[in-house]
């Protein structure tokens, strides 16, 4: 009996169940945080497409208005959008667009709720010769 007792062969049972909490918690940590990035990605795209509507439009307006929609339409966001130029815009003409979302990272299904607001920047010149 004592020699059952001093055994050390159910010892890697702990070491398995140890290590698969913790890879268990690494996983739902990685499915809270993956979605801001997603994010971020979507904000660039929507930022370098509403860049390159402005550059074939020669100006910032209703145009980059409409493009704007539709692209909140496709992707979900509803970003603030900054310009650094409105109206019309020289040919070679440089003009950035900002745009910002807040996102929240919920960490373990809502245990913690860390906002960060994302931002991306664009950057174009215009393509469009106004006389």
């Amino acid at each position: 009996m004592l020699k059952l007792l001093c055994s050390r062969r159910g010892e890697g049972y702990i070491d398995t169940a140890v290590m698969i909490l913790c890879v268990m918690l690494v996983i739902a940590v990685a499915m809270s945080v993956l979605p801001v990035f997603v994010t971020k990605n979507r904000l660039d795209t929507y930022a370098s497409e509403l860049c390159r509507e402005a550059e074939i439009q020669g100006c910032v307006g209703t145009e980059t208005a409409r493009r704007a929609q539709v692209l909140t339409e496709q992707t979900g966001l509803e970003p603030d959008i900054s310009w650094s130029k409105t109206g019309k815009i020289q040919l070679n003409g440089e003009f950035t667009v900002t745009v910002s979302v807040r996102a929240d990272i919920g960490l373990l299904g809502g245990f913690g709720s860390f906002p960060v607001t994302l931002t991306s920047k664009a950057s174009g010149k215009s393509e469009v010769y106004w006389k």
